[in-house]
């Protein structure tokens, strides 16, 4: 691969975002289907409490990323807009909420998140894998892709999850290896690579994504991505890093979107097998299309219910 492209100085002005970062308002009946959907089933969506910038896109296509196990987070990550405190529910009818609503938006592709709960013995794990069952049974041709925690790298409890049988298993090492104690707090990257690692041994197709603009180096990208590859990762999400409030970690610079085009050739180029790259590319950005390869057309629903139209177009 020839070198990254030169930088322009410009990007570093971080105070007004660029024409490249401005996402369409939500609107449309399919995005407010699943507002209702997921208010009325009380359900928290980490589109909403993430501020994801695809919010409008993802749920005018009658999609969402739910995140189960409430909506307070025990970590305190200077990247991330979630809030942090003592969590004070567990919910166990949750997995069946969850599985409702998916089969009533009839999802091709379902991503559960969650909030890190490490105050729970096995970190949450047994309701992640309630609720991948709970999916399942309701709705065995939707995929279920899982964007979990590490949690605390104790893998007698990612066990828990991965013997549900998620068809990806996610968790992100959002940035390279020296920003992670400043930018993640209580997470490691050695950590967060020895869970992909095992999920993988595990036999699963495995996921991870990382954020540009947090003041990575070329060279550290490049390594980051090497890194991915050598763990066996199957699919890499690429975005812009965007400040939650001025209390969290600052914006560095505002990646162009020939820059992520450069990244996603690279990682393609070293065996990775798919790479999601640009500058509003979050986890769950585009992942039915991303599961399509590794879980089969046949396995999705093609049938949009809160919208009346086809996901894809017939092949």
């Amino acid at each position: 691969m020839a070198n990254a492209p030169a930088r322009d100085p410009a990007h570093a002005d971080t105070s007004r975002k660029p024409s490249w970062l401005r996402a369409k308002l939500p609107s449309g009946s399919g995005y407010n289907a699943v507002r209702k959907l997921v208010d009325g089933h009380h359900l928290h969506s980490v589109c909403q409490s993430a501020q994801c910038p695809n919010l409008g896109e993802c749920w005018t296509r009658g999609t969402a990323t739910v995140m189960i196990l409430g909506n307070i987070c025990t970590r305190s990550c200077n990247f991330c807009a979630i809030a942090t405190g003592r969590p004070t529910e567990l919910d166990l009818g949750e997995p069946a909420r969850v599985a409702d609503a998916v089969a009533k938006m009839g999802l091709r592709h379902c991503v559960i998140t969650s909030v890190a709960r490490d105050e729970l013995l096995d970190g949450g794990a047994s309701v992640w894998a309630a609720t991948i069952r709970a999916i399942r049974h309701a709705n065995p041709k939707t995929a279920i892709e899982v964007l979990v925690p590490d949690f605390k790298g104790k893998m007698e409890h990612v066990d828990i999850v991965l013997e549900a049988r998620p068809d990806i298993f996610n968790h992100n090492l959002e940035t390279v290896e020296r920003l992670q104690k400043p930018v993640r707090v209580q997470a490691r990257y050695d950590r967060s690579r020895s869970v992909l690692r095992h999920a993988k041994s595990r036999g699963l197709t495995t996921k991870t994504g990382i954020m540009l603009g947090l003041g990575e180096e070329p060279g550290e990208i490049e390594q980051t991505l090497r890194d991915i590859v050598s763990d066996g990762t199957d699919i890499v999400t690429i975005g812009q890093y965007l400040q939650p409030t001025p209390q969290h970690w600052p914006v560095k610079r505002w990646v162009p979107p020939a820059e992520f085009e450069y990244w996603k050739k690279f990682g393609l180029s070293i065996g990775l097998g798919v790479v999601e790259s640009g500058p509003l590319v979050r986890s769950s950005y585009h992942a039915d299309e991303q599961s399509e390869k590794y879980t089969g057309a046949d396995h999705l629903n093609t049938e949009n219910n809160l919208t009346s139209e086809k996901t894809r177009p017939a092949s």
